[in-house]
């Protein structure tokens, strides 16, 4: 698409975070829509911890395709609350992002979303409030139909190819 840039998702922005995203339950309303996402030490605020604000991008993007896939539809970030739960460590391997619609009325969806390491340990989680647009609003600012595919993989699938991903990267400065 002309002019896609997405700092969270497009493979094509250098200085993004060029996340993929599965679905769990293809076609389930509910389902979660994951994300398995490699941090550097390019991510990080302490030494080998990830920066709290690339967290909350991270959260805000796999909420968001929650709203593109599950809805159909494109909307805008209303609301987000974060909790901090534990380190995210930029050195010990993949995180694993998962979200969910937890409700949605009047084009307000809440979707709930969390991060965790790759043995399940809670690190972060949140919940967003999402403004929808309707059809013609999300067609008009140029939204198409989420494009996860149909496939429908295990954590362990997505962990194995999040490892085996290069993103790009930028070279020295």
């Amino acid at each position: 698409m002309n002019g896609y840039c997405c700092f969270g998702c497009s493979p094509q922005n250098p200085l993004g975070t060029q996340m993929r995203f599965y679905e769990e339950g293809v076609g389930d309303e509910y389902a979660d829509i994951i994300s398995v996402w490699q941090p550097s030490q390019q991510h990080q605020s302490w030494i080998n911890t990830l920066h709290g604000g690339i967290q909350a991008t991270l959260l805000d993007e796999v909420c968001g395709w929650v709203v593109f896939k599950k809805l159909r539809t494109s909307g805008v970030t209303a609301k987000m609350e974060l909790r901090y739960k534990n380190a995210v460590s930029t050195v010990n391997g993949p995180l694993v992002l998962k979200a969910r619609l937890k409700s949605n009325n009047h084009h307000v969806a809440l979707v709930e979303g969390e991060i965790c390491d790759t043995e399940g340990k809670l690190l972060t989680q949140c919940e967003c409030t999402y403004f929808s647009f309707s059809e013609d609003k999300a067609r008009e600012m140029g939204y198409v139909e989420a494009a996860l595919g149909n496939e429908d993989i295990s954590i362990e699938e997505a962990i194995k190819r999040a490892i085996e991903y290069k993103p790009l990267r930028l070279g020295a400065l």
